[in-house]
C-alpha cells in the first residue's frame, strides 16, 4: 500500500511551500487508494514553538487535508505506528545510532566548536568544501573509552562511504552522487537528540513510508538517507524532490520578501478551496492539453500525478491566487443564488447562454425583488467585515451590493469604494457626461437627460423592469444606440467612469434621488 508522509517542524506558522508539499502526498496517497500520515520533526527543540503543532493540525484540516494517522489536536494519536512526534522517540534513535556505531557506518566525533571553526577557514582559505576531516574517524578504541570516561562532549557522525550512490527521482529522473564529496553528517547532537537526518531514515522505516516526497532543498540530503538504508539492511523508499518556490524576481520564497503563511492568507479571507487550487498549480499540471484549471480537492485526487510534477522553479504569483479566489468566491456563490432562486421561484427560468452571467426569469416582480434582497445578504457575509457601520445601517444596503456583485466576488475588500456614490451625491466634471465614442457629446448629453427625466418622473411603478422599458422607448423614439442614453445616466447617477447597469442603479437609489441627481447633471450643463 502506498504511504505518504508529512513531517513538518514546529517551528512557527505553515509555509505555503509546506503546504504545498502536503498537498501532493495526500493527493498522491488518495490517487494510489494509499494512506497520507502527519509526523511531527521537533527534534531541533531550539527552534520548538508552543502551539505550533496544534495550529498545523488546524490548517492542515481546515483547508481540508485531514491525515489518516498522527496526532490529533486532543493530544491523542491515530495509527498503529506511533508515536508520531520525534520527541518521543528518542530511544528508538539512540538504538539504531548504536547499531551504526557497533557496524561501522557510523562514529563518535570529539572535536570542539573552536577546531571545526578553525578547520573550515582553512578549507575556505584553499577553496576546498566544508566538509569533516574525519579526524574521529581514526581514534584507537582505548582513545574514545578514555574520552567517554572522560565525559567529553561528543556527537555521532554518520561515515559516508566512498561510492557512487544513484537512484531514480520520480520529478528529475535518474540522479547520482559520490559518496567521496559528501560530509560526514552528524547524526546524534551532543545534547542526545537524533538530527532530521537518522530521525527521518528511522521513522519513514519503521511508519512503512513508500514515497518520500519533498522540497528539493532536500535533494542533497538523499544520497545520505540513501546510505543509512543500506546500513541498516533496509529497502529505501522512492523519492520525488519538488520544484522550488520562487518570488516573482525568481529569488527563492522568503518571509523577508512577503506572506508566505497560509495563515496570513485564510486572515485575509481567502477560500480554502482557491489555496488549495492555487497550491496545487505551484510546480504541477494536468498534462495532456487539459486547459481547465479549476477543480475541487476531490477532482485533484483524481487527476493528480507525479509524473506531471515541473522540475523548474514555481513562481508565486499572488495575482493568480487572486484570480483562483475570485473564480471560486464565483462558483461557490452561484451555487447559492441557484438554489436561492428556486427555492422563492419553483417555476423559475435561468437562462444559462451566457455562462458567466446567468439570467433569472423569475414569474412575478415580488419574487425577483425577494431574490435581490436574499442574495444580497449572501454578498453581505463576504464583504461584512470590510464594510463600516454606516453602510451595514443603511436599509438599501442589500440593493447595493447586487449592483456591485461582481466587484464583491472578485475583492470584497474594495466594496466601500465600490457603493460610497450612493451615499453622497457625486462630484464630476460635466465632460464626464460625454462620451465620444458613443456619440454622446454636451448638447446630447442635454438632450438626453432632459428627456429622461421628463419620462422617468411619469414612472409611478418604481421597478427595474418598468425602468428598463421607459429608457428602451426613449432609445427606440431618437433611434440612437443605448449608450447614448444610458452612459449621461450612469455618469449622471453615480459621478464614476465605470459604475453598475443604470437600471440596478436606478431601482437602488430610488425614484426621488435618481431624479434630484439627474437634474444636478442638467445644472451643470
Amino acid at each position: 500500500m502506498v504511504r505518504t508522509r508529512f513531517a513538518p517542524s514546529p517551528t512557527g506558522y505553515l509555509h505555503v511551500g509546506g503546504l504545498r508539499t502536503a498537498l501532493y502526498c495526500y493527493l498522491f496517497a488518495k490517487k494510489n487508494k494509499g494512506k497520507f500520515l502527519l509526523r511531527i520533526e521537533d527534534t531541533d527543540q531550539e527552534r520548538f514553538v508552543e502551539g505550533a503543532v496544534e495550529n498545523l493540525i488546524k490548517t492542515l484540516s481546515w483547508v481540508g487535508l485531514d491525515h489518516d494517522e498522527g496526532p490529533m489536536l486532543d493530544g491523542s494519536e491515530k495509527g498503529k505506528f506511533g508515536p508520531y512526534t520525534q520527541s518521543k522517540r528518542t530511544e528508538i534513535y539512540l538504538k539504531h545510532a548504536d547499531e551504526l556505531l557497533e557496524k561501522g557506518h557510523a562514529y563518535r566525533c570529539f572535536c570542539t566548536k573552536e577546531r571545526l571553526d578553525e578547520m573550515r577557514e582553512k578549507q575556505e582559505k584553499n577553496k576546498l568544501p566544508p566538509m569533516y576531516d574525519r579526524t574521529c574517524a581514526n581514534l584507537q578504541k582505548s582513545e574514545i573509552e578514555e574520552k567517554l570516561k572522560a565525559k567529553i562532549p561528543f556527537v555521532v557522525r554518520q561515515k559516508m562511504p566512498y561510492e557512487l550512490i544513484k537512484f531514480k527521482d520520480l520529478v528529475r529522473g535518474n540522479v547520482q552522487f559520490d559518496g567521496k564529496i559528501i560530509d560526514d553528517q552528524v547524526l546524534i547532537k551532543s545534547d542526545g537528540f537524533p538530527t532530521y537526518h537518522l530521525a527521518n531514515v528511522v521513522d519513514d522505516h519503521f511508519m512503512e513510508i513508500t514515497h518520500v516526497i519533498r522540497g528539493e532543498e532536500w535533494l542533497p540530503s538523499t544520497p545520505k538517507h540513501i546510505a543509512l538504508y543500506k546500513a541498516f539492511g533496509w529497502e529505501h523508499p522512492e523519492f520525488a524532490h519538488l520544484p522550488l518556490l520562487l518570488n516573482e524576481d525568481k529569488s527563492k520564497l522568503s518571509k523577508r520578501q512577503g506572506d508566505v503563511s497560509v495563515e496570513s492568507y485564510i486572515e485575509k479571507g481567502y477560500l480554502k478551496e482557491a489555496i488549495i487550487n492555487f497550491a496545487a498549480f505551484l510546480g504541477w499540471n494536468p498534462g495532456g492539453g487539459e486547459e481547465k484549471e479549476i477543480f475541487t480537492l476531490e477532482e485533484l485526487e483524481e487527476v493528480f500525478s507525479i509524473e506531471h510534477v515541473h522540475k523548474a522553479g514555481a513562481v508565486f504569483n499572488i495575482e493568480k491566487l487572486d484570480w483562483f479566489n475570485w473564480k471560486w468566491q464565483k462558483e461557490i456563490f452561484n451555487k447559492k443564488i441557484f438554489t436561492l432562486a428556486k427555492e422563492i421561484d419553483k417555476k423559475i427560468e435561468i437562462d444559462l447562454s451566457r455562462k458567466d452571467q446567468p439570467k433569472f426569469l423569475f414569474t412575478s416582480e415580488d419574487k425577483e425583488e425577494k431574490f435581490i434582497e436574499e442574495k444580497g445578504k449572501i454578498l453581505l457575509e463576504i464583504c461584512r467585515k470590510y464594510l463600516d457601520e454606516k453602510y451595514l445601517s443603511d436599509k438599501n444596503i442589500f440593493k447595493m451590493l447586487v449592483t456591485v456583485e461582481e466587484k464583491i466576488l472578485r475583492d470584497p475588500k474594495e466594496t466601500s469604494s465600490q457603493i460610497d456614490f450612493y451615499f453622497s451625491q457625486p462630484n464630476y466634471s460635466k465632460e464626464l457626461l460625454t462620451h465620444e465614442k458613443m456619440g454622446v457629446d454636451l448638447t446630447w448629453a442635454k438632450k438626453s437627460l432632459e428627456e429622461s427625466q421628463k419620462d422617468l418622473e411619469k414612472l409611478d411603478n418604481w421597478k427595474i423592469s418598468e425602468i428598463k422599458n421607459v429608457l428602451t422607448k426613449i432609445v427606440e423614439r431618437f433611434a440612437c444606440k443605448n449608450g447614448q442614453v444610458f452612459w449621461p445616466l450612469r455618469a449622471a447617477l453615480s459621478g464614476l467612469e465605470f459604475s453598475p447597469g443604470v437600471f440596478e442603479v436606478m431601482y437602488t437609489l430610488g425614484k426621488k434621488e435618481s431624479i434630484e441627481r439627474i437634474k444636478k447633471a442638467l445644472a451643470k450643463l
